[in-house]
């Protein structure tokens, strides 16, 4: 078939601004707005199209961090020392804190832009979870109401007639490749980036006086089928850490990349997609579950006291102010545990005959609706393959139950060495105005260590938009490599004039295949070094063979360069942790000891002139929490809101 679009391949086109957004996801939107709005020209590349784009272009059923709303009970300050104490301290104080106190105003916001927030209609009039005065819904724990149910599935094109609406020139179908830099006087900084059209060819060259690197977290590291790639991954499969790739080559310092947990949300040719199976967990949270026999398992409260009624699962347990649920916090330490059912061992223990089912049917009318209809309804990848498609085929949850698969609640099981980026994954390290270690580039959403959900993407948008805005104001525009940016077009472009024969998919089959084999569940420091050699050699000897045929497919083949260099990334970070860590899910079989005092830090790491550096920081070096926000953000004011 003929290539319906221009062919623009060896054109360059060359533009600059004041603010550079890499990624138009809810982060990239965010962080273009904040800047628009303080008055600085601003240029957003995605390489999809921005109304629909990124991980939340699907929608998202709940929002975690709401502290400040008027029905919470929490002060952001608690939340935030919550998450970081669930997770052991490896967890991101600056971004949740940011998270905690702005993410309410960030849903205010997005009800100004036509974004639905409330129950409008009155279809959940009523309800336990809804709150008549204002008419938010609320997801989880009644006392604490820290988290709103939201229509997700209205934000992105809410963000994306906002951004129109300030000036932001959206540039779609644009990939990023690399991140421009200015050497002056022996001091380094951001000066843009450049990218790629993903339809004609064209390349571009985007001058900045500052950039918001606002992409995706990595996919396709362990988990590749190339006759399933919708469903190799959670997230969208074309959001495979673009930026954390740029990040690499540029020099930015990475921490927690040695971190992955069990594959879980994914449906990689063993498993089923997400939310599709009966659950009792994060959307689904709290149906009730029933054995084969019909018979109702209970709630237990962390104490293990049995809850007797429905509305008991929405409540703490005697003694706890609040418990936490949703997104990286299922299963929360003892402190913050919300009520849950007993594991599938103790089930059977129990007398209790799998398999095992929700039956939505037991729950009150708008209890149900609001799981099925609403938060299945709107939560990513679920609202047409689904919601749509099982009610299309006769599902009635008034009437029939949706089987649990798999051991426990899962979808399905999964090899130990299959593993994912899920849960508060490793990224970039930043300071108090989000500014990575390249002075002039900033970070936000996805890009940010031990990432969270859409909230967390909103908030660090907002913030880093506008702390960019700040600091170009403040500078003029850098220069930058000429030469070097002819490299990364001849880099870019190469595959489409190559004569090899191997296809991206066969690359991303390979890596994948090797990181289960060198860097699975269980890492050592032989087979770790085994896996950079051979990830190496491909980089050497299969990506020169790389071969496509037109733009489309060249962004493709780009992503897996990018998932490789991810993939080497992560092998140097699990290198340089001598120790195993339950928090991180890492398991050092030649260092089994565990967690121990000496290596509770975090380990960063950067490539520098072709060499890796590592170095380590406190786990608490994000300092006083409201004293750190406040020292920076005075400048801002109620814009801060």
């Amino acid at each position: 078939m003929k290539w319906p679009y221009e062919n623009a391949v060896g054109a360059t086109e060359t533009l600059s601004c004041d603010v550079l957004v890499l990624g138009g996801g809810i982060a990239g939107c965010w962080a273009a707005i904040a800047a628009a709005r303080k008055g600085a020209s601003v240029v957003l590349l995605e390489k999809g199209a921005t109304m629909r784009s990124g991980s939340a272009g699907s929608g998202c059923d709940h929002w975690e961090s709401a502290a400040t709303n008027p029905g919470s009970t929490v002060s952001p300050e608690e939340l935030t020392a919550a998450v970081l104490d669930d997770q052991d301290g490896y967890n991101n104080g600056i971004s949740h804190y940011i998270e905690s106190r702005e993410g309410y105003d960030r849903i205010l916001d997005l009800e100004r832009f036509g974004g639905k927030v409330r129950d409008t209609a009155d279809e959940f009039a009523g309800a336990r979870f809804r709150d008549e005065a204002t008419k938010f819904l609320y997801a989880y724990d009644d006392r604490a109401r820290t988290t709103l149910r939201v229509w997700g599935t209205t934000f992105k094109p809410a963000l994306y007639r906002e951004c129109r609406r300030l000036g932001v020139k959206a540039l779609d179908r644009t990939a990023a490749t690399s991140l421009l830099v200015s050497e002056a006087g022996g001091v380094r900084r951001g000066a843009g980036a450049t990218a790629v059209n993903a339809r004609t060819g064209k390349f571009l060259v985007c001058r900045a006086k500052t950039t918001v690197l606002c992409m995706s977290r990595p996919a396709r590291i362990w988990l590749f089928h190339p006759d399933l790639v919708g469903l190799s991954e959670f997230r969208p499969p074309q959001c495979v850490g673009n930026g954390h790739a740029m990040g690499w080559r540029a020099g930015l310092d990475f921490t927690m990349m040695e971190k992955s947990v069990p594959a879980e949300f994914s449906a990689a040719g063993r498993s089923f997609p997400p939310y599709s199976t009966g659950n009792n967990h994060n959307t689904w949270f709290p149906a009730t579950i029933v054995d084969a026999d019909g018979r109702e398992v209970p709630y237990l409260d962390r104490d293990g006291r049995e809850l007797r009624t429905y509305e008991e699962r929405f409540q703490p347990a005697p003694g706890q102010k609040f418990f936490l649920m949703g997104g990286g916090v299922d299963a929360p330490k003892y402190a913050y545990r919300g009520p849950e059912v007993p594991d599938f061992g103790e089930l059977l223990e129990r007398g209790y005959r799998p398999p095992f089912y929700a039956d939505l049917s037991r729950l009150p009318e708008l209890e149900r609706r609001a799981i099925w209809g609403l938060m299945v309804g709107q939560e990513g990848k679920t609202q047409v393959p689904v919601l749509a498609e099982f009610t299309g085929r006769g599902f009635d949850p008034a009437k029939h139950r949706l089987q649990s698969y798999g051991s426990g609640w899962k979808s399905a099981s999964f090899l130990p060495q299959e593993r994912q980026l899920f849960g508060l994954p490793g990224g970039l390290l930043h300071d108090w105005d989000l500014r990575t270690c390249l002075e002039g580039v900033y970070a936000a959403g996805d890009q940010l260590f031990a990432s969270n959900c859409m909230g967390h993407a909103a908030a660090t948008g907002h913030y880093a938009g506008r702390h960019a805005a700040d600091a170009a104001r403040a500078t003029d525009l850098p220069a930058y490599d000429e030469a070097e940016a002819a490299r990364e077009q001849a880099r870019v472009l190469a595959p489409l004039g190559s004569d090899g024969d191997l296809g991206w998919k066969e690359l991303n089959m390979g890596i994948a295949k090797a990181m289960q084999l060198y860097c699975g569940d269980r890492k050592h420091e032989e087979t770790l070094r085994q896996g950079l050699a051979l990830l190496g050699e491909y980089e050497r000897e299969q990506v020169p063979q790389l071969h496509c045929d037109n733009p489309h497919d060249l962004m493709r083949t780009l992503e897996t360069i990018d998932v490789l260099a991810v993939s080497q990334l992560i092998l140097h970070a699990s290198l340089a942790r001598r120790s195993s860590s339950r928090a991180l899910c890492f398991d050092r079989v030649d260092y089994p000891e565990v967690d121990p005092e000496a290596d509770r830090k975090f380990f960063t790491i950067r490539r520098e002139g072709g060499e890796v550096r590592t170095g380590a920081l406190p786990l608490d070096f994000h300092g006083d929490l409201a004293a750190n926000y406040a020292r920076h953000n005075r400048a801002d004011g109620e814009d801060a809101r």
